[in-house]
């Protein structure tokens, strides 16, 4: 090697050190001994087994999946109409609008639970509606369906940036085009700007997804007949002390995130990002 290329090398060596050792100190060496936690408890290796065989688990992991699954599709849904909405029109208040759409991001999950119990909890405005309407009060706060709620309520902001964004790029050229060879609303939705939103729609999904299936704070608020993976992993670590099984939950929870994130990058390219 020429005197040139071993300088080279040095340098290029040099700059990647600090980040090689990032990796290694705060990602590599944490994931090593969180594996290896999983598996030293008296089941060794068969505790990541027994996620899948622990009906408790099980549930609890379905119940997870399940639960970020609708949240990704409803959030979905009512970004895309919204962010098309908001992207396509220019009218008095559109600024406020967005401000107040976008306004969760700026709110932990705990604010958010808390935000759900007031809605409809106990002392809900939803719960005293329904029962000056009908006699009885929905509480709907502290099940799976207020956190179907909290989870929306935080995922949609996400993904109505994401949409916007990709909707300004999008060929109009192609929509009038479609227009005036007889194509109706729904089939230019279907045919042109589905498609031309797609990697969007897929990348911002896959965050929603991962960021619910991870959430804790919410959960945590809510937390009387809910029992997602997060809750579950936390109970098992600090009310049982049960430390190997808590990382063997942890360890699976990641990567079915990660995988769910791959999937992703792989359909969409390189657009799927890590959310803040």
């Amino acid at each position: 090697m020429s005197m040139d290329g071993r300088k080279h090398t040095l340098l290029l060596g040099a700059l990647m050190a600090p980040a090689a050792a990032f990796f290694l100190a705060f990602w590599l060496l944490p994931m090593a001994r969180l594996v290896g936690v999983g598996a030293s408890g008296p089941q060794g290796m068969g505790a990541y087994w027994s996620v899948l065989t622990n009906q408790n688990y099980l549930t609890s992991l379905i119940y997870t999946f399940v639960l970020s699954a609708l949240v990704t599709l409803a959030t979905l849904v009512i970004s895309c109409i919204a962010g098309l909405f908001l992207e396509r029109n220019r009218f008095p208040g559109r600024s406020l609008l967005l401000a107040v759409l976008t306004f969760p991001l700026a709110f932990p999950g705990v604010v958010v639970g808390f935000l759900i119990i007031l809605l409809c909890g106990r002392q809900g405005l939803i719960g005293d509606l329904t029962k000056w309407l009908t006699g009885e009060k929905l509480v709907l706060a502290y099940s799976l369906s207020g956190l179907f709620l909290g989870y929306l309520y935080f995922s949609i902001p996400r993904v109505i940036l994401t949409v916007m964004a990709a909707a300004e790029k999008l060929d109009y050229a192609l929509v009038e085009a479609a227009r005036t060879l007889g194509a109706s609303p729904l089939q230019i939705v279907r045919d042109v700007t589905l498609p031309a939103l797609g990697p969007a729609l897929v990348s911002s999904g896959a965050i929603c997804f991962a960021t619910s299936v991870g959430a804790f704070g919410t959960a945590f608020t809510l937390a009387t007949n809910i029992t997602v993976l997060p809750m579950l992993i936390y109970n098992e670590f600090t009310n049982y002390a049960n430390i190997p099984v808590a990382a063997a939950l942890s360890v699976v929870l990641g990567v079915v995130t990660w995988a769910v994130l791959a999937l992703a990058r792989s359909v969409a390219g390189n657009t799927v990002t890590v959310a803040a």
